[in-house]
């Protein structure tokens, strides 16, 4: 009996150890399911938070002041006009009798451009010139009885009175031949402007006057223009500038000028004078460019943007515009220092479209957010958060 109890003792004995192996197993097993996804959840947990952490700070993207160059490039309209331009009309009234140029023909200092035939004014200076013979003839008379008047009066041959007489009469006839002569030197004034001259070297660009035109040269009704006569080997380029540039354009300093019908070529010109005013209408500095056109290569009356070189402040920076603040306190930009927003107080200068001149508040080396948010306040946390903008030079 003891043998067989032994027996059954001894094979319940492994089925023992493998109960209590199964049951370690499994608890080991619920355990490490347990810790894992205690684990998971842990790492979740902390990238949340991560996360939520990296939400709360703004990020930004920033540029960097550029500073500006010793020189801005500033272009303006300009409206390009010969250096002499002159219209010609008649002096005396009459008829066309010939005209010898027309448009485009390059004329010479004191060529001849046309005929008038004046005949009232001929038939004038004809009648002139017989009143100063016959004006003269009593001269002669009147001078030859002053001297015969002169000889005989001290020896009382003739009347004093008769000698005072001679003398008046002497001196009525200088006169009355001064005044006709006086009156033929007009008439022959007159007649000639018979013939119209150029009045310097140029180019006829108008021509108003045909063969048996009738001319009024203004003395009884509108006078009428026979030609008009321009020198453009020489052009003025009249250009409007702004106020904030009135300051820097000054007489001396060069300037190049693009011509619509001759783009990205340039012609140098000089700016000589300006007006010494702003204009009350338009706020703007009437200045004056002289340029060479020797070649005939700019044709006067054309449209031309004109190029400055304008020297700017050396303290001067420039950034895009979408990087201000406009705020209560004035106008401001936020700078990233150390991690946080700063906003700081700016000075602008003149304003380039998509860039704007900074003049003071800034040295250089900032970090400006572009784009800052309206709710951004100085202290608050941000990271960059997009490639660096560079501000470009202007």
């Amino acid at each position: 009996m003891q043998g067989s109890q032994t027996s059954d003792q001894a094979a319940r004995s492994p089925s023992r150890l493998k109960y209590w192996l199964a049951a370690v197993i499994a608890v080991l097993v619920i355990a490490g399911l347990l810790t894992s996804g205690i684990l998971v959840r842990l790492r979740a947990e902390t990238a949340v938070n991560r996360e939520t952490a990296e939400l709360a700070v703004t990020p930004v993207s920033i540029a960097r002041p550029q500073r500006l160059s010793p020189t801005e490039e500033v272009v303006l309209p300009g409206n390009v006009q010969p250096y002499y331009n002159s219209p010609i009309y008649a002096r005396t009234n009459g008829y066309v009798k010939r005209w010898y140029v027309d448009i485009g023909a390059h004329v010479r200092q004191g060529q001849l451009l046309a005929d008038i035939e004046t005949p009232e004014v001929d038939q004038q200076l004809q009648q002139a010139r017989a009143n100063l013979a016959t004006a003269q003839a009593n001269l002669n008379l009147s001078q030859i009885t002053v001297g015969r008047y002169q000889r005989l009066k001290n020896t009382n041959a003739v009347a004093r009175q008769d000698v005072d007489n001679a003398s008046g009469t002497n001196s009525a006839n200088t006169a009355i031949v001064q005044a006709d002569q006086a009156n033929v030197r007009q008439l022959e004034a007159l007649q000639s402007f018979e013939k119209v001259y150029a009045p310097y070297d140029g180019v006829i660009t108008f021509r108003n006057t045909d063969i048996g035109d009738l001319i009024n040269s203004g003395n009884t009704g509108p006078s009428t223009q026979l030609f008009q006569i321009v020198q453009p080997g020489r052009l003025r380029v009249y250009v409007n500038v702004p106020e904030v540039y009135a300051k820097q354009v000054r007489p001396g300093i060069g300037a190049d000028l693009e011509l619509a019908e001759s783009p990205g070529r340039y012609f140098h010109g000089k700016l000589v004078r300006t007006a010494q005013a702003i204009d009350y209408t338009t706020r703007t500095l009437l200045v004056e460019i002289d340029a060479d056109n020797r070649t005939g290569e700019m044709l006067n009356g054309a449209y031309a943007q004109v190029h400055f070189k304008l020297p700017t402040a050396s303290s001067a920076f420039v950034l895009p515009v979408n990087c201000l603040l406009f705020r209560a306190e004035g106008l401001q930009v936020a700078v990233v220092s150390k991690g946080c927003a700063e906003l700081r107080a700016i000075k602008p200068g003149h304003d380039f479209g998509d860039r704007i001149e900074v003049v003071s508040g800034l040295n250089g080396s900032e970090e400006v957010v572009i784009n800052p948010p309206d709710s951004i306040v100085a202290g608050q946390a941000v990271r960059i958060g997009q490639p660096t903008v560079i501000g470009g030079s202007k």
